[in-house]
């Protein structure tokens, strides 16, 4: 009986989901790659843009060659025309998880949007969803403004009103359509109940200095601005009212072709926009539970732990050099 993570599931073992957080630009994927190579298994994709097609620049797609090392599961998947939900996203993982532990004892998932997180680990509640309402409520948003709409939410669902964050228009409207589509406020769907699932999980954190960080965003966006982000953004500009659009980085680059922005301005604001995008993401993670916490600086413990974590099974491969988890 083979001892390696690789390994087919024996008689009485759960298969354990490796599970890689933290901000944008953090080394995310370069990090779930060494650890899918060191454990002989395949990434699932956890972001909510990345699972769009020709959107590579402006969301940060692993490349080919990143994808050629470890093959990635939901990564420029879909055409941006098509409504994709973490409920969705939930029932297309766990069917490719179920699929893949039948065969073998690991998976990394990694990710940055946290609500594709919790819908994988502990499920979301049966949410309602209606592409015609979304449209109508779009187009209120380009005609009016938020404002109207943000009356209209608070009249339907105060406590969601309440905690909203009012200048994210996407999950205004999401709010929105829910309470119009079910006729119930959307805040009474989530019921923060945790559903079993039939695999172990453990969650690798990563971590900055915000100085740092800072420094990594704004070097990120200039490095997408050399490869093309501009052109990729023109490109989608007919679309823009889509909601896979809705996202930091495309945003700014529409103001600019619009005549809102200069090119300048409009760099800056993606700079600006992307540090705040993090710092929600941070505020998130950390109020997750059992995320264990690495220094990004210091990969090789987070690699010791999960080594760890494979060694408490009786899953001991033969420990690969350093310079390759790097």
């Amino acid at each position: 009986m083979s001892n390696s993570p690789s390994a087919p599931l024996q008689p009485g073992e759960r298969p354990l989901l490796f599970v890689v957080v933290g901000p944008t630009a953090i080394g995310k994927t370069s990090l779930a790659i060494g650890l899918a190579k060191w454990l002989g298994c395949e990434i699932l994709n956890a972001d909510s843009r990345q699972v769009y097609r020709d959107m590579r620049i402006g969301t940060a797609q692993p490349t080919e060659a990143e994808r050629a090392e470890v093959p990635h599961h939901f990564v420029d998947f879909l055409d941006v025309e098509t409504l994709y939900s973490a409920g969705q996203f939930e029932k297309d993982a766990l069917a490719w998880l179920d699929h893949w532990f039948s065969s073998h004892r690991t998976a990394v998932m990694v990710g940055g949007s946290g609500l594709y997180i919790k819908a994988v680990l502990d499920g979301l509640d049966d949410i309602p969803a209606s592409v015609e309402i979304r449209t109508m409520l779009q187009q209120q948003l380009e005609e009016s403004g938020i404002d109207p709409l943000l009356a209209q939410l608070e009249q339907l669902d105060p406590l969601q009103h309440a905690k909203i964050d009012h200048a994210n228009t996407q999950r205004v409207i999401r709010a929105l359509e829910v309470c119009l589509a079910s006729g119930k406020a959307f805040s009474s769907f989530h019921s923060n109940r945790a559903v079993e699932r039939p695999f172990d999980v453990r969650i690798i954190g990563m971590e900055m200095n915000r100085e740092w960080l800072i420094e990594r965003i704004d070097a990120r966006v200039d490095i997408m601005i050399e490869e093309g982000f501009e052109a990729e953004a023109r490109s989608f500009h007919d679309r823009a009212h889509l909601n896979a659009l809705q996202t930091v980085g495309y945003r700014e680059w529409f103001d600019c072709f619009d005549g809102k922005r200069s090119k300048e301005e409009a760099i800056r604001a993606i700079q600006v926009h992307t540090r705040q995008f993090a710092k929600r993401q941070m505020t998130w993670f950390k109020r997750m539970d059992g995320v264990n916490w690495f220094d990004a600086a210091d990969r090789m413990a987070a690699f010791n732990w999960a080594m760890a974590c494979c060694a408490e099974r009786g899953w001991s491969p033969t420990p690969i050099e350093g310079e390759e988890l790097l």
